[in-house]
């Protein structure tokens, strides 16, 4: 078993009493636990998972439990990829760092987490990539990824403790070297600076998040379509579409 990642929402009091709960209970002596505020409720479900891997690499031989990387804290990171030397690598998918990434980082273009090894082995070679620093939002996604490159015979691989999250909690954003806004897995969409919702939203159409820019495209349509499905749609799914936008409009006008 590789852990467990959880996210929970409430007011600060009864959150409060929960991570207290968890801490009482040895099993989880070492629980790292972020905090950020929302004005709405960021779940619109109670959802359960039980999956043979946090975030899927398809590699069961890759423990970082047993091999990971050397963890760098947020205070620490700026200095770390500043240096010219290192390999600043966002281990992300594609539309996330085309939300936002760190200053300098590289984008290696996957759109799931198994693409990731493939990544390594076509465009990274330990003799010339001598010091790599990895990132990802909570922390989990790269802890995995350090300890797939040691597999690999590279030697000196850090990663950023906490995630993105942690780093946009605790850096002031005079400091940042973050650019953009952070993607999260909940009804907020994204985040910023101190964790505050960000200015993104999520096309009911395809699920891809949307700026404000893209919704000023004429291939947006509220709850239909966004510039990055509208060509992929039949006029069939359109016309489905509009007819759930309109009977969800007509059932909020009962209201």
């Amino acid at each position: 078993m590789e852990g467990i990642n959880g996210t929970i929402a409430g007011t600060a009091s009864d959150i409060e009493m929960v991570i207290n709960y968890l801490c009482n209970d040895s099993r989880f002596f070492d629980l790292e636990t972020k905090q950020s505020f929302s004005d709405n409720l960021p779940f619109a479900r109670m959802k359960v998972r039980l999956k043979q891997e946090i975030v899927t690499l398809g590699m069961p031989e890759i423990n970082p439990s047993e091999t990971v990387g050397n963890y760098v804290n947020s205070h620490d990171w700026n200095e770390l990829i500043s240096d010219p030397e290192v390999t600043v690598i966002d281990t992300r998918n594609t539309y996330e760092v085309d939300i936002g990434t760190f200053q300098g980082a590289i984008n290696p273009h996957t759109h799931s987490f198994r693409e990731f090894p493939d990544y390594v082995r076509q465009n990274l070679d330990p003799n010339k990539n001598t010091k790599i620093a990895m990132f990802c939002t909570g922390g989990i996604r790269c802890e995995k990824a350090t300890s797939f490159l040691l597999k690999q015979g590279f030697k000196e691989v850090y990663h950023l403790k906490g995630g993105i999250l942690k780093y946009l909690e605790e850096v002031p954003q005079n400091e940042s070297l973050w650019q953009g806004e952070c993607f999260v897995f909940d009804e907020r969409i994204t985040v910023k600076h101190e964790l505050e919702e960000g200015s993104y939203e999520m096309c009911l159409g395809c699920g891809h998040p949307i700026s404000q820019e893209d919704k000023r495209s004429s291939e947006y349509e509220q709850g239909v379509s966004c510039p990055y499905c509208f060509s992929t749609l039949s006029p069939e799914k359109l016309a489905r579409q509009r007819e759930k936008q309109r009977q969800l409009k007509k059932t909020q006008n009962r209201k």
